[in-house]
């Protein structure tokens, strides 16, 4: 999309790739999901710059452009935010209409706790706030009721999840996620995951063509899964 420019910026010790359109005197920042990118909101970043706002759209850490430290304790809420925060600094950006999907959306949570002052207003879609019990990891609650193979459940242990998707085609593994019509709450068998991803047949809905998937498996498969999967293994 020739309206959209990228560019590179140093935030909270780390290399950013952020995309950008649009000069309007407002900002929206759009915060993406896993297994995302900064490409998920392309659309919404090109039609609202047509309507007057500087619109705003980074690789988070560990995605994609954007650097990705090895240890899974530099992707905690503090790390993400930080990351964030010090863009808008880094844009000269006071306050921003702030838009999250998924644990981008989650990540908008913590914003707006940690940082208020620097939110016009919120948007978030996905993920619903759900008070935390002190008593309990959340990722225990998940196991008891959903069992190993929650797709949450099996990303906690480093390097266990990458050796299965290592194994099945990146492409696929991106269809898996974003294509499933099914209702019930994602599992990821131990067993026979890549087997699982390489054959099934998923038709794409009117929204996502195969060069989009191309795009998204291109990144991952140049970075890795293990950035957008240390998220995961932080927070819960």
């Amino acid at each position: 999309m020739e309206k959209i420019q990228h560019t590179t910026v140093r935030t909270n010790g780390i290399n950013m790739h952020v995309a950008t359109a649009g000069s309007g005197p407002d900002s929206i920042l759009f915060v993406h999901g896993f297994p995302e990118l900064w490409y998920t909101w392309r659309h919404q970043m090109v039609s609202l710059a047509a309507l007057g706002y500087r619109t705003i759209a980074p690789d988070l850490r560990g995605y994609g452009d954007t650097d990705a430290p090895p240890s899974h304790e530099s992707y905690t809420a503090f790390h993400i935010v930080g990351d964030l925060v010090g863009l808008l600094d880094s844009m000269g950006i006071e306050k921003v209409f702030l838009v999250g999907h998924d644990w981008g959306a989650a990540i908008a949570w913590y914003f707006c706790l940690f940082r208020p002052d620097r939110i016009k207003a919120l948007v978030n879609m996905s993920v619903v706030f759900h008070p935390r019990n002190p008593n309990r990891k959340p990722v225990d609650g998940l196991r008891a009721i959903l069992g190993d193979d929650y797709y949450i459940c099996r990303f906690q242990a480093p390097g266990e999840i990458e050796e299965d998707f290592a194994r099945a085609d990146t492409a696929n593994i991106i269809k898996f996620f974003l294509v499933s019509r099914n209702p019930r709450p994602p599992q990821i068998p131990k067993e026979g995951f890549s087997c699982l991803a390489n054959s099934r047949q998923m038709d794409l809905p009117s929204w996502l063509s195969e060069e989009d998937i191309n795009y998204y498996a291109s990144k991952f498969s140049e970075k890795g899964f293990t950035g957008g999967l240390n998220y995961y293994r932080v927070s819960w």
